[in-house]
This record gives C-alpha cells, sequence and structure tokens, in this order.
C-alpha cells in the first residue's frame, strides 16, 4: 500500500520522495488529510515499445505518399 504524505510535508522534502518513487515506491499527496495526487515512477526508459504495425494491425499502401485528389486536397487548403 502507498505511502500517505502531508502536502506540506511533500513540499519539504521533495527530492527525498522522487528518489523513493524513482525506485518504484508509489506516494499519496494528501492536503487536510484528504488524497490529491500519486507520485510514483516512470515507466522504464530501457523498455522497448511494440508498435502497432509489428503486430499486422497498420498496413501502409504502396500509395501513401501519392498526391491527393483535387477535390480533397482544396478542403486541407481552405479553397472548398
Amino acid at each position: 500500500m502507498a505511502e500517505t504524505v502531508s502536502l506540506y510535508d511533500a513540499k519539504t522534502h521533495l527530492s527525498q520522495l522522487v528518489d523513493r518513487a524513482a525506485e518504484g515506491e508509489e506516494i499519496v499527496i494528501s492536503k487536510n488529510g484528504k488524497p490529491l495526487a500519486r507520485l510514483m515512477p516512470l515507466a522504464s526508459r530501457g523498455a522497448r515499445r511494440v508498435p502497432a504495425g509489428a503486430l499486422g494491425v497498420v498496413t501502409i499502401r504502396a500509395d501513401f505518399d501519392a498526391p491527393l485528389p483535387p477535390g480533397i486536397r482544396a478542403g486541407f487548403e481552405g479553397r472548398e
């Protein structure tokens, strides 16, 4: 379970709390006893993302970068 820290203590010890969160700990910050925010670690930068294309979800057509048809291009250029 996450430790709860008052906003005053969080401001006073922010650097230490960030270090603890970076090591994997979750810390809840409260004000007047009411939980307001959660300090938690970011996802590891070393983790590799798997693009949707690798899952076979995306297909790029051969004419992907072909010029747009005149009617569609006019809409993008504000000449409808």
